[in-house]
């Protein structure tokens, strides 16, 4: 099979799976709202934040690095996948004899158990489902994307509308949804077979761990990043505000589950992609489509804030609607950024992404605390944004001398140019901010449309010709 053509297999099968799944849980988020007050959604935010700072720890970066090596021809899988579960294992054990510790922290005084659950239940669901991606069952994997989705929603409505279950209900859903779906996925995979802890080779082990534990702090960085601000703005501003602020970050994951979706299947196609001018051309091609749907995608989010915020979120979040422009300006970025690691991933030099992360964490904790007390969430969304704007340089420097692709430097500068206009002019006073908003949202439009479709059509044209060959 041609590489644009499984990657465009592989992309559709995933986005299958994904946007079934995710856009479930995404319209959820108006039982949420009106189940659970702001400080009470503040609370729930709170514990999954903290279960996601845990979880690399608790499997040792297994989860990141399990993919990697079983998606390599030569590896002995069996070998890679009992090494990566003896590793979780063994980090899980430790993890639990420190967890006490995490009673110090007065916010979740009476949900630690909860955090707990949280932690074991994801990582056991990311090894066992990255296993399965990697053995090239992307059907399946996507299936589970959908399985475990429609198990959390349905908790979901059980445990906050039948049973009134409040921030307890909301995290025992997810975790529960976990474990079914890591039951399912391993009976119908049959993957247990491979688990053979004699296969388990310490060479091995100490292979992926020398590529897995810098993603460790590449992780904890990340979620520096992206989830800081949460408890700054709790400690600064209050609950309430946290709460706001919480709810309006769901709106632009929309871009981040458009991204998702696709280095789900790049990945697969990056690895496999043999070293050379054809590699270097395909990261080009593939990062130039990415980009234009990436702006064009934000565009629109920032055009439709509001009306996106009423429709997703009860009345009494409305207000949060004025946090979706730069929210949008830094998930866009966040998703190039992402795109950039791709690099990193293949050449398995994980240390700049650890480096690299480490920058944008501490430019984002500096910003916080300069901007939250005087600008509250908008201080935040904006030290977000500019966090990721960072690292994307940093990374676009870096990566193209590794891997000698263009980035597009001039599209990527209108694209942000006029996503940044965009943005500001939402926000203003400006009479008819909406229609001049539309207007950019066109041009956006107008400049990646022609060279998406483009691309599309010269990757079309290439499949029938190797079609014809064979």
């Amino acid at each position: 099979m041609g590489r644009y053509k499984k990657l465009f297999s592989n992309t559709l099968i995933l986005g299958i799976g994904t946007f079934a799944s995710k856009f479930l849980v995404f319209f959820m988020m108006p039982l949420y709202t009106a189940c659970l007050a702001p400080e009470e959604y503040s609370t729930a935010d709170l514990i999954t934040q903290i279960a996601k700072l845990l979880i690399p720890f608790a499997c040792a970066g297994m989860a990141e690095g399990i993919f990697r090596f079983a998606v390599e021809e030569n590896e002995d899988k069996r070998s890679v996948f009992s090494s990566a579960l003896l590793t979780l294992l063994l980090a899980s054990a430790l993890f639990l004899a420190l967890s006490p510790l995490l009673c110090l922290y007065r916010a979740v005084d009476g949900y630690v158990w909860l955090i707990l659950l949280y932690v074991l239940a994801a990582n056991l669901h990311s090894v066992v489902a990255q296993y399965i991606r990697a053995k090239g069952r992307m059907m399946l994997f996507s299936l589970g994307g959908i399985v475990g989705t429609a198990l959390t929603v349905g908790f979901n409505l059980l445990f906050l509308l039948v049973f009134d279950m409040g921030v307890t209900g909301f995290v025992l859903s997810v975790i529960l949804g976990d474990v079914l779906v890591t039951a399912v996925l391993t009976l119908l995979s049959g993957v247990w077979r491979d688990v053979d802890f004699r296969a388990a080779k310490r060479t091995k082990i100490h292979e992926m761990l020398r590529y897995s534990i810098p993603m460790i702090p590449t992780t904890i960085f990340w979620w520096v990043t992206s989830a800081s601000d949460r408890f700054l703005l709790i400690a600064m501003k209050g609950g309430e505000i946290n709460g706001l602020y919480a709810a309006a970050y769901k709106v632009p994951t929309l871009l981040t589950l458009l991204c998702t979706v696709f280095i789900e299947a790049w990945q697969f196609s990056a690895v496999s992609e043999k070293d050379g001018a054809e590699r270097s051309s395909f990261f080009t091609r593939v990062f130039g489509g990415f980009q234009g749907i990436i702006f064009m995608a934000a565009s629109g989010l920032v055009l439709f804030a509001e009306l996106i915020t009423k429709i997703l979120l009860a009345d009494d979040y409305f207000s949060s609607w004025t946090y979706l422009p730069p929210l949008a300006l830094a998930m866009a970025f966040s998703a190039l950024v992402t795109f950039l690691g791709s690099v990193y991933m293949v050449s398995k030099k994980s240390v700049y992404s650890f480096l690299t992360a480490g920058i944008g964490a501490a430019i984002n904790i500096v910003l916080n605390l300069l901007l939250i007390p005087q600008y509250s969430a908008m201080g935040a969304a904006v030290a977000t944004f500019v966090s990721y704007l960072v690292v994307f340089l940093l990374r676009g420097i870096h990566t193209v001398r590794l891997m000698k692709f263009r980035l597009g430097v001039p599209r990527l500068v209108c694209n942000t140019a006029a996503l940044l206009g965009q943005s500001i002019l939402m926000l203003s006073d400006l009479k008819y901010r909406l229609l001049w908003s539309a207007l950019i949202f066109v041009a956006i439009l107008s400049v990646n449309g022609p060279i998406l479709l483009g691309a599309v059509m010269e990757a079309i044209r290439n499949l029938k010709k190797k079609t014809k060959k064979s």
